[in-house]
């Protein structure tokens, strides 16, 4: 009989820090048994620059997870960001030898390995090498031609690599608690475990993960994942712009960015003042609604621009179920309305499908990438043992 297997997810971001423990059933449902959170100080742009501060709130989410599922933790699957993670696809293509007409798995291994072998800079690793299709003489199969007749058998693989020791310091991070690290995920491919189904991934579909400082993008078209990135801008950049330009201290500017703010350009959002009251007994703090609106507006409509402009030509065309947008400034008024306007296509909020065990505020769309590291997890525990290909080049030794 199938037993339960635990799993665990951290998501170490710019705003937040997220553990999350859930339970794999045998019949493949999950149980979320608990979450850990804790405001994330010491992370800028989704990238560690005060290791000790990080280290201290990663130990308090971690102990909150624990008190919460009634789990020990040992280990976690962990999602990284950051602007120097690229997502590359690469084609490789194997002739067979003379005589030989049928496809075996040699030939398919030596295509993989080719397809597998993207020059990357030398301070980089590799995150993921993920098959997208195969090809015989030309012609796309979406499975493995293994015993099909062919003289030509290509790969095709989406491949993400990062700087390593940015890599290395969020490994070390967890190390320190001490956990061991089960694997690495790009965090918009965990976001899309959850936000996308099959039907989804076949029919084009954009992810768009926003946080506080980066906003991290894939796209899925015909079923396979065709673009991945970073962009290291997230909602504290709205928050600094208003700070910037009405002078407001930036925890007052946050305050009004989320209870005030409204990004659609809708006029009639726009009438009148909006006002911060001071619980410290200092004067309130007024300002316009337009002006509000529009800085809120600008920065995202700028950044929705960026990630646009970074996607393959013509790949919106190909989207046809929509853009399913996630993370906590995804929450913000009327963005919903911008992305419509900036990308032409049905805008949806991810909704976390057979889970159980979920309070209803985990289901916000800012935990979708915590969520996603449970799915991911439950993939590789269903198709592969679990790797140690950059772990193990990273860390050698257990802790």
């Amino acid at each position: 009989m199938a037993r339960t297997k635990i799993h665990v997810g951290l998501e170490i971001g710019t705003s937040k820090i997220c553990m999350v423990v859930g339970e794999v059933k045998s019949d493949g449902s999950v149980k979320i048994l608990g979450v850990g959170q804790s405001k994330s100080v010491g992370v800028r742009k989704g990238e560690i620059y005060d290791f000790p501060q990080v280290r201290a709130c990663v130990k308090d989410a971690l102990v909150k997870a624990e008190d919460a599922s009634d789990v020990e933790v040992g280990s976690v699957f962990l999602a990284v960001t950051g602007a120097h993670i690229q997502g590359v696809n690469n084609r490789g293509s194997f002739r067979l030898p003379d005589g030989e007409e049928s496809i075996e798995q040699e030939h398919v291994n030596e295509a993989k390995e080719i397809a597998r072998s993207v020059a990357i800079p030398q301070d980089h690793v590799y995150l993921h090498h993920i098959i997208r299709r195969f090809g015989v003489d030309g012609y796309e199969h979406a499975s493995s031609p293994i015993g099909l007749s062919g003289k030509t058998v290509d790969s095709d693989f989406h491949v993400v690599h990062g700087i390593r020791s940015r890599i290395e310091n969020q490994i070390k991070c967890v190390r320190e608690m001490p956990l061991d690290v089960d694997d690495l995920v790009f965090s918009p491919i965990a976001t899309a475990q959850v936000a996308l189904d099959r039907e989804a991934r076949e029919r084009g579909a954009l992810v768009i993960d926003i946080g506080g400082g980066t906003t991290d993008y894939a796209l899925y078209l015909d079923g396979v994942i065709e673009a991945t990135g970073c962009i290291p801008v997230g909602g504290d950049h709205i928050t600094n712009d208003i700070h910037l330009v009405t002078g407001l201290p930036f925890s007052k500017a946050e305050i009004l960015k989320v209870r005030e703010g409204d990004a659609s350009g809708d006029p009639a959002r726009s009438v009148g003042t909006a006002k911060v009251v001071d619980e410290k007994g200092f004067s309130d703090a007024e300002v316009k609604r337009q002006l509000l609106n529009d800085i809120i507006r600008q920065r995202l409509e700028e950044t929705m621009g960026l990630l646009l402009s970074r996607l393959p030509a013509g790949a919106m065309e190909q989207v046809g179920t929509g853009v399913f947008l996630a993370g906590g400034t995804s929450l913000m008024r009327g963005f919903g309305e911008l992305a419509h306007e900036v990308f032409g296509r049905d805008i949806y909020r991810p909704e976390p499908p057979e889970l159980s065990g979920v309070q209803a505020s985990f289901k916000d769309p800012q935990f979708t990438t915590a969520l996603g590291l449970i799915r991911y997890a439950q993939i590789v525990e269903s198709e592969r043992a679990p790797k140690r290909g950059l772990l193990g080049r990273l860390w050698p030794f257990s802790r």
